[in-house]
């Protein structure tokens, strides 16, 4: 897959050039603001092949990854204490029903 760079100035203006684009000519754009990289316009259905930093990971790819890797015991209890707390800051949704 191609990647387009433009400004996102560029990209703001012709935005619907951009979508149709991806949609149809399954090109990706990577947006820059001040000549860096900020952002990126990728087709919804990602082709096999896709750079990894196209690819998804789902909570479930995580936790497979997260069990086969070995961290030292220091960086293994950090990581759970923060985990911790980012699962207590969450804020279960307003029931809409």
């Amino acid at each position: 897959m191609k990647e387009n760079f433009i400004s996102v100035t560029e990209a703001a203006r012709n935005f619907a050039d951009c979508v149709n684009r991806a949609r149809y000519q399954n090109a990706a754009f990577v947006l820059l603001k001040n000549g860096a990289p900020v952002a990126r316009l990728i087709p919804s259905n990602m082709p096999d092949g896709m750079p990894d930093h196209a690819k998804i990971c789902s909570g479930r790819d995580l936790a497979e990854v997260l069990t086969k890797t070995k961290f030292p015991e220091e960086t293994a209890k950090a990581w759970r204490h923060d985990l911790r707390a980012a699962r207590k800051a969450l804020k279960h949704p307003a029931a809409k029903w």
